[in-house]
């Protein structure tokens, strides 16, 4: 009898060890297909691809019948990658006035170098969103406790889905103003 219950409970820590590691696997499997989507390439280009070699001539400029010009949707795209990032990590962060909060009052940058500033600031951000995705510290589907239901999984999957939204506007722009050079 002795041998039966042994031989049962080994086999049941066999079991649970095995769903373990395969628990393992899957968060590492998720966490790589997440950071492969925020850093995108996949479907489309990517969103640094999309700003590379922008002439600065038409940064601020409308073409027909689209309603943002590349400065806008940088921005736009920079300030709402922002606001989820540290909504998503920081309590204290206070989100901007929606919309008014989100895109910049000039369709050009003001200076040459606020474009600069706001492409570095976009990819040390996206950067930074993958750090905390990839940080196996990170309980992807425990709820943000300053929130009311969000998960650091859904931040990331809203974050994938806003940038790709905005990169395919900025493909769109740079083709109606003949400044695409991947055509």
């Amino acid at each position: 009898m002795k041998k039966k219950a042994a031989k049962k409970a080994r086999a049941k820590a066999k079991k649970t060890s095995s769903r373990k590691s395969s628990g393992a696997s899957h968060d590492a499997a998720l966490r790589k297909h997440l950071v492969d989507v925020l850093k995108g390439g996949a479907a489309h280009v990517h969103f640094m691809d999309a700003l590379e070699e922008f002439p600065a001539n038409k940064r601020g400029t409308f073409a027909p019948g689209l309603p943002h010009t590349g400065w806008q949707l940088l921005e736009h795209s920079r300030i709402a990658q922002w606001d989820i990032l540290e909504f998503s990590r920081n309590p204290k962060h206070v989100s901007p006035g929606f919309p008014e909060g989100y895109w910049p009052k000039t369709p050009g940058p003001p200076t040459e170098g606020e474009w600069a500033k706001s492409v570095q600031q976009f990819q040390r951000e996206l950067d930074e969103m993958i750090a905390l995705v990839k940080n196996p510290r990170t309980d992807l589907f425990a709820k943000i406790p300053h929130g009311d239901g969000q998960t650091i999984l859904r931040q990331a999957l809203v974050l994938t889905d806003h940038n790709s939204y905005h990169l395919g506007q900025l493909v769109d722009l740079r083709r109606a103003l003949g400044a695409w050079p991947h055509d």
